[in-house]
């Protein structure tokens, strides 16, 4: 039986899929996506872009009803969408400017800064694992709004995978039940009425660097 594959959205998502990895024993590699912001609140999201993992340009998925509830339109968002597109490559650069066997010893490409700063151009990524025919469980730190999740688990589908799941440990009910029309399976341990926000279910939610996934990830065969 083909072990499935878990896709960890960096970079929060990463320390909880090492776990769901060794839990089952299954390859972990990481899916980059970059939430799209309010220009003046960026922590509220209105939609999410995902690396399209065919190659090709990433596009944007926007939540239709926030839009329409903060009177913005795609437009309006288009210097935010620039500036995560580049982020979202960036990020791309950083953690696939190597093969796996070589990440997994913990080693680092030559001009590359884990921290954030230059690093290898989007032309010199390794591959990433291929997820055509797979059961494919994308894993993340919580849903609250589900924007991220929702463009992680569509260019999943878009990659060919047979079957999606998408794994959190906390969850918003009504974030949890908006993904099942996105996805094979939901699994989550809490969905909490009075649901706030993700951190306030951890007891350290700090932020983490590239380097700190960079180390996460070689510790995973």
């Amino acid at each position: 039986m083909v072990a499935p594959l878990i896709l960890a959205l960096p970079r929060g998502g990463v320390p909880v899929g090492c776990g769901v990895a060794r839990a089952l024993n299954a390859p972990l590699d990481v899916l980059m996506v970059r939430k799209i912001g309010h220009p003046a609140a960026p922590e509220l999201g209105l939609g999410a872009i995902a690396e399209d993992r065919a190659g090709g340009v990433p596009e944007p998925f926007f939540d239709q009803e926030m839009l329409a509830a903060t009177k913005l339109s795609r437009e309006d968002l288009a210097d935010v969408v620039t500036r995560e597109r580049a982020e979202l490559a960036r990020r791309v650069a950083v953690y696939r400017s190597q093969p796996r066997s070589a990440r997994t010893h913990g080693s680092t490409a030559a001009g590359e800064d884990p921290a954030g700063g230059e690093s290898a151009g989007p032309g010199e990524a390794a591959m990433s694992a291929d997820v055509t025919g797979r059961l494919v469980i994308v894993v993340d730190d919580g849903l609250a709004t589900g924007v991220t999740a929702r463009a992680a688990l569509r260019a999943v589908r878009a990659g060919g995978a047979a079957r999606v799941m998408l794994a959190v440990p906390v969850a918003a009910p009504a974030a949890a039940l908006a993904m099942k029309k996105e996805t094979d399976e939901v699994v989550t341990l809490v969905t909490p009425r009075r649901f706030r926000s993700v951190g306030e279910w951890y007891g350290d939610f700090g932020q983490l660097t590239d380097a700190d996934v960079l180390t996460l990830l070689a510790a995973i065969p």
